[in-house]
């Protein structure tokens, strides 16, 4: 045991040495670019019976030399190409922007979508709940393309870098949540010599039309911090107990600063089809990034004293 502890940790510090490395090779480059180039075409080919399917592999094969953006001004023809699903009848996601570039070197693929609030059959189109949806979903539309016109300048700032590589994509995901609540899940890829995912998450609370913190679904004043932390480092140990290429930073005095303590009000969470807390971590939260970004599925048992 201590010397499969002491293997860990030198494992541990290896990943740590080569995370913190700023850059790759020319020969590395190639390889990160025909991996992606094979992921790409694979990709394709487990999708090519079904519509969306379809959709990526012409996207994939689109080779453009010039900024594209291409905005989709209708919110049915938006809709119909994306076949986003639409929770509770309230609100719903369309592609409102669709920016493509490939020139050998750079290449991009960032989708910027938009909520829009749909009139509900049974409220009045200015009750309560219908006003605060709207400013919600401006709000989130707002922190959307914010976030997708930064990744945008960023790009085109790398542009200028005729020796380098970089690739980008952005694409959206409408999460089967409940009736209750519509889950918008942004997934960033960015990659400049080493790639790195990122996730956001935006919750809408249907009853009330306002954006879902994870201090709301509890009784006010409790503490939720500590049972749902506790029962992601039980399940932690018994994933890296039962799999030993899973690695998480926890209980290792040799990266001590990267240990995960426990989560905080900022953490990201949706909750899944069957009304479960997923909290979720990017890449690197908690762990090194081959890792990738992870999720812990609550019980409910573990929370069920103080969930309203």
């Amino acid at each position: 045991m201590e010397e499969k502890k002491k293997n860990n940790a030198a494992t541990l510090e290896q990943v740590k040495k080569e995370y913190q490395k700023p850059c790759m090779t020319q020969e590395q480059v190639e390889q990160m670019k025909q991996r992606i180039e094979e992921a790409k075409a694979e990709k394709q080919k487990k999708a090519a019976n079904s519509y969306m399917g379809r959709k990526i592999a012409a996207a994939a094969a689109v080779v453009v030399a010039a900024f594209i953006v291409l905005p989709n001004t209708s919110e049915n023809v938006a809709h119909a190409m994306n076949q986003i699903p639409v929770l509770g009848g309230l609100v719903e996601a369309v592609t409102f922007r669709d920016y493509k570039y490939d020139n050998g070197k750079h290449t991009a693929d960032i989708e910027t979508p938009k909520l829009s609030v749909k009139k509900s059959k049974t409220d009045q189109e200015d009750s309560k709940t219908q006003q605060n949806l709207k400013e919600t979903t401006k709000e989130v539309n707002a922190e959307i393309q914010k976030l997708t016109d930064q990744i945008l300048t960023e790009f085109e700032s790398g542009l200028k870098d005729q020796e380098g590589y970089q690739e980008m994509q952005v694409k959206h995901k409408v999460l089967s949540t409940t009736k209750d609540y519509f889950t918008l899940k942004l997934i960033c890829y960015q990659a400049a010599g080493s790639g790195a995912e990122t996730d956001y998450y935006y919750t809408i609370d249907l009853k009330t039309g306002k954006r879902l913190a994870l201090a709301d679904l509890f009784v006010e004043g409790a503490d939720y911090i500590t049972p749902i932390s506790e029962n992601i480092k039980q399940q932690m140990r018994e994933q890296m107990q039962a799999d030993e290429s899973v690695i998480y930073w926890l209980d290792d005095p040799e990266v001590s600063e990267w240990n995960f303590e426990k989560i905080t009000d900022q953490t990201s969470f949706y909750l899944n089809q069957d009304g479960k807390l997923v909290i979720c971590f990017n890449e690197g939260d908690v762990g090194p990034m081959s890792m990738g970004c992870v999720q812990f599925v609550i019980s409910n048992k573990v929370i069920a004293d103080i969930r309203k």
